[in-house]
């Protein structure tokens, strides 16, 4: 019979940053005693994204970080602006990545590579409580 756990992270962010959630989930997955399964991470914001990357060289998450900026850049004249120059290009740049991650457990594991690490991508000028849901289920 198919087991579920579910747990909800809450992580203070950085302004524009990434930051390395896999220990906590790592931790979720332990905690839940699943052995085969799938576990799937959501970020609860639309500012806000999950993205599975280099875990060895901090060089790629600095190039990642630098090639959206230039991508989706502040400067841009949008529309909605309520909320101030940075809040519409972080919703750009949540919507070009994900909210949503799923990871194969394997023996008790997550089953990531050898190079790969689950960051949380704070997309905002200033920092944030971001709350991240992780749902394991399987057998």
């Amino acid at each position: 019979m198919t087991q579920h756990h579910q747990d909800t992270l809450k992580i203070r962010t950085q302004a524009k940053s990434l930051h390395k959630i896999t220990p906590q989930v790592r931790d979720v997955v332990a905690t839940a005693g699943i052995s085969t399964g799938l576990c799937t991470v959501f970020v609860r914001h639309t500012s806000a994204s999950l993205i599975i990357q280099e875990n060895a060289d901090p060089d790629v998450l600095k190039d990642l970080a630098s090639f959206f900026a230039d991508l989706v850049p502040e400067s841009r004249s949008y529309i909605h602006d309520t909320e101030g120059p940075d809040d519409m290009p972080a919703h750009i740049r949540s919507a070009l990545t994900h909210t949503c991650e799923q990871i194969p457990i394997t023996n008790h594991r997550l089953a990531l590579g050898t190079w790969q690490g689950i960051y949380l991508w704070e997309h905002r000028a200033y920092p944030h409580q971001r709350e991240i849901v992780v749902h394991v289920s399987g057998i």
